[in-house]
């Protein structure tokens, strides 16, 4: 990892400005395209200092990341988010320049306008009017901005963790900035999210001619017994705070492109989410013991031994989580409802995000923009929004530290 400088640039307390300048910056993950550049140019002028580092790892791109802090003592709020954007597609698609944040009609176009560059800008501009006001908080505040949260994660967040707390590093809560609101602002915080274990399941057959299937054993049949086997019967019914698990087949393949011969071997993929009545341990038990079973079924192939298979996990399962931190969740509650009117929904639904490492060292909840257009061509924001989520967020720092003093 190496440390890398910043030039200097005024502060901007308006939320829209700072969206404009880090959507205009092609940040493709890899790519670090400028947006780091960008943001740390807005955190010098508060008092942070602003630190980057480039992770590295065999096999893998280079990601470049950001932790900036302002403060050096107790309580200490960390903001975690990524400047790092999908791809945009097909570019002709787009009615606006996908970097080049065009407003029309009080509508802001750009890639990552909302996943997530459009919290990432709305929390600076809310740090900015809370200096500006107040002066700096009773504590300190960092933000962790990673440039690989879209990539694989490997050189994003967990090392930019491991990195910090090495380095003495310590953090009493977290809010993520990922678009949580499935319609309007101040919907939904999510308190959570549900684990994720993937694998490979590959039966092994004889491959043979479709006219004399007993010289041959056609593994299809046994991975299709084993498939629904892992569909059927559910895996629990949910819980308190958390949705049933739900597996998903999500290819089978061969390989085989002739239609008169039998495989020799078949492969099949498979997700599940799953919710707090498993570990990742528990869940990978219980794979086993259904597609063990699964493999001693004779329905589809009579006369045959059990049939061999093998299992690959895929690597960094996700591991479910429940925050529990009453006042990080109350000080944030009270923002939105004090903002917006709205109280909002604890929830634990949807995919995973880095929150799922940031748990690990601190508590961590997860509060932004309505993800409706995120990923999407022609991703895009109402200015109006922007202006509300930095109210809350200024609204939310102001609370979490004056409960922290309490």
């Amino acid at each position: 990892m190496q440390a890398m400088g910043y030039r200097f640039h005024t502060m901007s307390s308006d939320p829209v400005s700072n969206l404009q300048t880090l959507i205009r910056c092609p940040s493709v993950t890899p790519a670090e395209g400028g947006a780091l550049s960008a943001l740390g140019s807005m955190l010098l002028p508060l008092g942070f200092k602003v630190e980057r580092i480039t992770a590295r790892e065999a096999n893998t791109p280079d990601i470049e990341n950001l932790y900036a802090r302002l403060g050096s003592s107790g309580p200490h709020l960390m903001f975690a988010g990524h400047t790092d954007v999908v791809p945009v597609g097909d570019e002709a698609a787009w009615t606006h320049p996908p970097f080049g944040a065009e407003i029309d009609n009080g509508i802001l176009y750009g890639r990552g306008a909302v996943d997530m560059k459009g919290g990432i800008a709305c929390f600076v501009a809310a740090v900015a009017r809370h200096v500006e006001r107040h002066g700096p908080p009773a504590g300190s505040l960092s933000f962790l901005i990673t440039g690989d949260e879209e990539g694989p994660a490997v050189n994003g967040t967990v090392k930019l963790l491991q990195w910090a707390h090495e380095k003495g590093e310590r953090w009493d809560a977290c809010l993520v900035g990922e678009p949580t609101n499935p319609d309007a602002l101040g919907d939904m915080i999510k308190i959570g999210r549900r684990g994720s274990v993937s694998g490979k399941v590959t039966v092994h057959g004889v491959q043979g001619h479709v006219a004399y299937p007993h010289l041959a054993d056609n593994p299809i049949r046994a991975a299709l017994t084993m498939a629904e086997a892992l569909m059927d019967p559910p895996f629990d019914a949910g819980t308190k705070d958390f949705q049933p698990s739900n597996m998903e087949v999500t290819s089978i393949d061969t390989g085989n492109g002739a239609t008169n011969v039998i495989p020799a071997r078949v492969s099949f993929a498979f997700n599940i989410r799953h919710n707090d009545t498993w570990t990742t341990e528990s869940l990978q038990a219980e794979i086993v013991r259904r597609l063990d079973a699964a493999a001693a079924d004779g329905r589809l192939r009579p006369d045959r031994l059990p049939a061999r298979f093998d299992i690959a996990w895929a690597e960094r399962p996700s591991q479910v989580f429940l925050t529990r931190d009453e006042r990080l969740v109350a000080s944030l509650s009270a923002a939105i409802e004090a903002r917006t009117g709205r109280v909002a929904r604890l929830s634990t639904t949807g995919g995973t995000s880095d929150a799922r490492f940031i748990k690990d060292h601190c508590p961590v909840v997860e509060f932004g923009l309505v993800g409706q257009s995120m990923h999407m061509v022609d991703e895009n924001v109402p200015v109006a929004d922007l202006e509300a989520l930095t109210g809350i967020y200024e609204t939310f720092i102001g609370r979490w530290f004056a409960d922290a003093a309490a």
